[in-house]
């Protein structure tokens, strides 16, 4: 590595604090003085925020965006036994939901261009079992939601949005979170809108489904040391929710940062020899991550790492393929489009702070790289 170059970070959160650290310290001595940490006014002012955002009638706030998912799969009726549809080319935290209620994952392989449950596949993975279908937006894209929708109707099946990297993401003018039945998304730190720590939330335009989230995330109490069912203590605190009440006012303004440095790693990536990302039609992308494709990846990565630039991987390993799912009885050659990209796949740097000679740095060691391999 050449020592006289900073490295340039895969994600510098610091960067952003230091932009709106006034109001985050003035929001969090607010919650100070109040003295109360718990889900309350913050909290609730959160999620008034962001299902407006969203378009929904309902945002339930929870600790993390795997509780949301639990959650999600619990109140869409996913019992021990039954099946719900998903891709393996995600975060493990999506298929982990469905375990934790004794459903089986079934899993669907991949679009090739846009990494994102290939929807041509689905129909052919329903059986009797099977009770919801969980598409992922992956990297910040909305999966083909209307043809999913149009099974989830035929089948009598729920439609659960795993939004997690998908914050002001739309599809056809909807927003992520909007178009099913529940909508499940992360504020882990490095998200588009991430909170201060660990936390999550469920958007619904259903009153009785955003009842029953509430219920449920908060011990299951029907009033205080009553509880008439099996609960769960996965309510957001007050500090989260001030945080994110304030970051979610500049997450439009960060997207557009975001798409357009990815335009201009576009413009300066295109005659390189790496594969580069694909916009569906009717999308609005907000490039929580920018991922190129390399039969040398791990060439690739070691050359950046050699020239000070920091990448990440997303995801090496398919969920079929995960040690903690070999019960599930799948085998190396089951989905092979995820398991091509998982073997090619390579995170660039993209956070809205990073800069333009930071990116060029990026796009130059690429193309150094690729034009010696």
């Amino acid at each position: 590595m050449n020592d006289s170059l900073d490295t340039v970070p895969f994600v510098d959160l610091s960067r952003q604090c230091i932009e709106i650290r006034d109001e985050i310290n003035s929001a969090i001595q607010r919650t100070l003085d109040r003295g109360t940490f718990a889900s309350n006014q913050a909290v609730a002012s959160f999620e008034d925020d962001f299902a407006r955002y969203c378009g929904t009638r309902h945002c339930v706030a929870m600790n993390s965006g795997t509780s949301a998912l639990h959650l999600a799969i619990i109140a869409s009726g996913v019992r021990a036994g039954d099946e719900v549809i998903t891709t393996p080319f995600t975060f493990i935290a999506t298929s982990w939901a469905i375990t934790y209620v004794g459903a089986r994952p079934v899993f669907v392989d991949v679009d090739p261009r846009t990494a994102n449950i290939d929807v041509e596949q689905i129909a052919c993975a329903i059986g009797p079992n099977t009770r919801a279908i969980l598409p992922v937006h992956l990297y910040g894209q909305m999966a083909e939601l209307e043809p999913i929708r149009e099974l989830c109707h035929k089948h009598g099946l729920a439609l659960i949005e795993d939004a997690a990297q998908a914050h002001g993401a739309e599809y056809h003018g909807h927003h992520a979170g909007s178009y099913g039945d529940l909508g499940c998304f992360s504020f882990y730190p490095t998200k588009n809108l991430g909170a201060f720590g660990e936390a999550g939330a469920i958007t619904t335009n259903d009153e009785k489904l955003a009842a029953r989230l509430r219920h449920l995330r908060d011990h299951a109490q029907i009033e205080k040391y009553r509880h008439e069912e099996i609960g769960f203590n996965y309510r957001m605190d007050e500090l989260q929710g001030a945080i994110l009440a304030i970051k979610l006012r500049y997450l439009d303004g960060w997207n557009m940062t975001r798409s357009a440095l990815v335009k201009a790693y576009l413009s300066k990536l295109a005659k390189t020899a790496v594969g580069l990302p694909f916009e569906s039609p009717g999308r609005k992308h907000v490039w929580h991550l920018f991922v190129v494709l390399s039969p040398q990846r791990d060439k690739l990565r070691d050359a950046l790492s050699q020239a000070g630039i920091s990448t990440g991987l997303h995801y090496p390993l398919p969920l079929h393929l995960q040690p903690a799912y070999k019960f599930l009885g799948y085998k190396p050659g089951d989905f092979p489009v995820a398991e091509k990209l998982a073997n090619e796949c390579l995170s660039l740097p993209l956070f809205p702070e990073l800069k333009q000679t930071e990116l060029d740095r990026v796009c130059d060691a690429i193309a150094s790289a690729t034009l010696k391999s």
